[in-house]
């Protein structure tokens, strides 16, 4: 904070919230330290925030605040207000009416929402680069598929569930040759437990 003006992120101490944040022994300032001064979450020790400066807890909230109606009037594709739901550990943050909304909705157990989230996701694999279709078409976008799906298994994707999703072809036409770029997708469910 300097004059007044509240610098948020983009860098965020993640996983490491226990060890970093005020609140929990640390001694980086996070949004988690600021909505625990302010009453709006109960998480580690309330009383080693209890001295920061109530200004500079109503400012990080301001610009908490101004950040999430920018973006929500961002992404609307009219002016007419919209209903939004609010799931994760920021959601503690906003307390108060979102401008631009019609509703805000919080889900029961909606601040897990983000382990669910990554419980469920998909794990993907790429290729996007070029082949020579000299030897053949259908030879080259097997293979071009195979690596897509080699990608996502070596990122966790457990094998028997990948599948393609994506596949693109663009022909190099400005070269004198029988490149084409190809672009394939593979997703699969995310592998439990050990290998």
């Amino acid at each position: 904070m300097k004059d007044g003006a509240v610098a948020i992120g983009p860098d965020s101490v993640g996983y490491q919230l226990t060890e970093r944040s005020l609140v929990f022994g640390g001694s980086e300032l996070t949004a988690t330290d600021i909505a625990v001064r302010a009453g709006q979450v109960r998480i580690g020790d309330p009383a080693r925030v209890a001295n920061l400066d109530p200004a500079t807890v109503t400012n990080v909230l301001d610009c908490i605040q101004r950040r999430v109606e920018d973006a929500i009037d961002q992404m609307k594709t009219s002016s007419r207000p919209v209903p939004v739901i609010l799931v994760g550990g920021g959601a503690v943050l906003l307390n108060r009416a979102l401008r631009g909304t019609s509703e805000v909705l919080r889900p029961p157990h909606s601040e897990v929402a983000n382990a669910v989230g990554a419980a469920i996701s998909m794990v993907s694999g790429r290729v996007d680069r070029l082949f020579d279709y000299a030897q053949g078409r259908e030879a080259v976008l097997e293979q071009a598929r195979r690596e897509a799906r080699e990608a996502a298994i070596s990122a966790g994707a457990e094998a028997s569930s990948v599948e393609i999703v994506e596949l693109t072809e663009l022909p190099m036409t400005h070269m004198k040759s029988t490149a084409v770029q190809v672009k394939v997708r593979a997703v699969g469910h995310l592998m439990h437990g050990g290998a």
